[in-house]
């Protein structure tokens, strides 16, 4: 799964790579995600963009990692009810 492999690089800090995955995915999560590669990079107000085109709050404190975990569980949450 693309989005799987963006989170690893997403965990690791490496947004570059995580972001020429999740530019090619249309899919809430993939905006999401997106937005997390944003947030990594420093451009908060991309970053803003994308979490508003996922229909998620952007996240108060900036915590990427936290975020990161969150998108996780949700991709294996959606896996699994597949």
């Amino acid at each position: 799964m693309a989005l799987g492999t963006a989170i690893r690089h997403l965990r690791r800090g490496d947004w570059q790579k995580a972001h020429t995955i999740v530019q090619n995915d249309n899919s809430e999560m993939g905006f999401w995600a997106h937005g997390i590669v944003h947030l990594l990079e420093g451009d908060v107000g991309n970053a803003r963009y994308w979490f508003r085109r996922a229909g998620r709050p952007f996240p108060r404190e900036r915590d990427a990692a936290a975020e990161i975990e969150a998108l996780a569980a949700a991709v294996k949450q959606q896996s699994a009810a597949a």
